[in-house]
């Protein structure tokens, strides 16, 4: 199973071939395994684990000097002279699996035990209980990536680049993203306290790293949000008709939320309705779309890009790049486009603004996007759990790494605490009118 993405209190990405999902596949197979009895070969990175000896043996012949009998000798002391005795060996094995496999440094890769596996797995079916907003974590800090439409979240006035400081007064601090979303998630009708730190002076996510960076611009608070049912229509669209110069022009305007299992059925029936009227042009809303399935953002894109045309190379550590190409009949092909983004654009959102936009088939507008371009493949182990590890990232047709870098907009445009308060949505406006002004 191959994911893309932030990790999801709502819903998660992937390729749908063999259902690799964006945090919800792709070829090539990872096995991280750690194995306290018996020695795996692993061919990732040219190292073999030697049962016994526990030491790395480098069949690239550079130097790794490590020492696995320290992970023993800590064990062993555990076992000999903690007070409280017998010690859960089952937990002692989880736990220094769990910190093995974080030590990569990656929010995104990562170890289930069987219980958070199948919490996770349960987030995957798009249906479960939660606030309904995408959790990601960015310079050390959990924080949102996008609260989705009517949902919990969004109705409480949770925002994209809100930090969460705490959960039910727990210090979110050195969480992982899977963390953060299972202590989140619950049950319909009871209630979670996000403790959130908003920077309203600057950017949305704070500089410098950990939850306690830079709070100068504003001060924490609380919002308790009541969890509910979440469930997501993907796609909506409308058309709105403009009085320009005395005529009336028509644009057609399509919000995805979401790139799930309903997003190329819904856009295929938008498409069909937009064909049947002489539009001036469309606007693609992307603004807090986390991501999803990028098989579903390649067949999307194809409705712009010509058949052939690489909407994004996956980056990998073997070295051997996989392009994903453009297929089908790109319809709207010819018609004038404007895609509006935001801090919550990520993932598969970002592939399709940033194909769009390096084809100069559609200019951005709005702010920089999240920044989250990497896919995770979920690998079974025994007992019921599992490894979630980072295996490859993306690249736009014209070099971007979406991992790091995000997309930037040909045409910045904040909204304001005042916009949002008072209903008012500059982006869009900007948008219209860069879709009726003359070329």
């Amino acid at each position: 199973m191959v994911f893309n993405d932030n990790q999801l209190q709502s819903q998660i990405p992937s390729h749908k071939p063999g259902h690799s999902y964006y945090l919800k596949g792709v070829s090539g197979i990872v096995i991280l395994i750690i194995t306290f009895y018996f020695g795996y070969q692993t061919g990732h990175r040219g190292f073999v684990f030697v049962p016994k000896e526990f030491k790395v043996v480098n069949q690239q012949n550079q130097p790794a000097n490590v020492d696995y009998n320290l992970l023993w000798a800590a064990i062993k002391t555990v076992n000999e002279k903690y007070i409280d005795q017998p010690v859960d060996q089952q937990k002692i094995l989880y736990g220094a699996v769990k910190g093995a496999v974080e030590a990569v440094g990656d929010p995104y890769t990562t170890f289930f035990p069987p219980k958070d596996l199948q919490n996770f797995q349960t987030q995957l079916k798009g249906n479960f209980s939660g606030i309904g907003a995408e959790v990601g974590k960015k310079d050390g800090n959990i924080v949102i990536v996008a609260p989705l439409p009517d949902t919990p979240a969004e109705r409480a006035g949770i925002r994209a680049g809100d930090l969460i400081l705490q959960v039910d007064g727990k210090s979110t601090d050195g969480w992982s993203v899977d963390q953060a979303v299972e202590k989140i998630r619950g049950l319909k009708g009871t209630k979670v306290t996000l403790n959130i730190f908003r920077n309203t002076k600057d950017s949305p996510v704070s500089s410098g790293t950990g939850t306690q960076a830079s709070l100068s611009a504003g001060k924490p608070f609380d919002v308790t949000i009541v969890r509910d049912t979440i469930e997501i229509k993907s796609v909506t669209w409308q058309f709105k008709e403009q009085d320009v110069s005395g005529q009336k022009k028509t644009i057609a305007v399509i919000k995805l939320s979401q790139f799930g299992d309903d997003t190329k059925t819904l856009f295929d029936r938008a498409v069909n309705e937009i064909l049947t009227k002489n539009v001036s042009g469309i606007i693609l809303d992307l603004r807090n779309d986390p991501g999803g399935y990028l098989q579903t953002a390649v067949d999307i894109g194809s409705n712009w890009i010509k058949a052939g045309d690489v909407v994004v190379t996956e980056a990998k550590s073997t070295g051997i790049p996989t392009k994903y190409n453009a297929a089908g009949r790109n319809r709207l092909a010819g018609i004038k486009t404007v895609v509006l983004i935001n801090n919550g654009s990520a993932s598969a959102a970002e592939i399709l603004a940033g194909a769009l936009h390096d084809y100069k088939l559609a200019a951005l507008v709005g702010e920089k996007s999240f920044g989250k371009g990497s896919v995770q493949e979920l690998v079974d182990l025994s007992g019921g759990s599992a490894v979630k590890v980072t295996i490859a990232k993306w690249i736009t047709p014209g070099g971007v790494n979406l991992n790091h870098d995000g997309l930037k907009p040909d045409i910045e445009v904040k909204l304001s605490e005042d916009d949002i308060n008072g209903g008012k949505d500059p982006q869009m406006e900007k948008a219209v009118e860069e879709i009726t002004k003359s070329k």
